[in-house]
């Protein structure tokens, strides 16, 4: 296993941080900063998720050579899909996952700096990905037990 993809497993665990836009108290002297976490969805939210990806036509390198006006037309387009991504991976549960995700994903769009949204679909999506899943097929191969062992050449009955 390489040190890019153990660092995507943690990062994955750990989650990546969205602040929200500061919260003034009234009669305090600091004011609020809420924050919500996106952490890696379970299979079903990875599967939305999947869906949404696919139906925006996006990748991950024709977003990274963005231009700000480029940014600005995606963002207009996509902008309620992005969040309804992102909200995803903060409820990732099936109740919540159902219930809650149209309520964070407009809290995201109406809260949260469009910079913030980009760079975290930037960069939790290309964590995101089927490299996982290549493991559990490779070994689901390799213990296959139709296959013929060494000792199986010639047929039998």
């Amino acid at each position: 296993m390489g040190v890019e993809l153990l660092a995507a497993e943690a990062l994955l665990e750990q989650g990546v941080s969205v602040p929200f836009k500061e919260v003034r108290i009234p009669f305090a002297k600091k004011s609020w900063k809420p924050r919500v976490t996106m952490r890696r969805p379970r299979l079903g939210g990875q599967i939305r998720i999947s869906r949404l990806r696919l139906k925006m036509g996006a990748t991950y390198e024709k977003m990274r050579s963005f231009t700000q006006e480029q940014q600005d037309a995606f963002m207009a387009q996509h902008g309620k899909t992005l969040s309804k991504m992102i909200a995803l991976t903060v409820c990732r549960g099936f109740l919540s996952g159902r219930l809650l995700t149209p309520i964070v994903a407009w809290l995201i769009r109406e809260f949260v700096d469009v910079r913030f949204i980009l760079g975290a679909h930037k960069k939790y999506m290309t964590l995101l990905g089927a490299r996982s899943f290549s493991d559990i097929i490779r070994s689901a191969e390799e213990l296959n037990p139709m296959r013929p062992t060494l000792s199986q050449k010639r047929k039998r009955s």
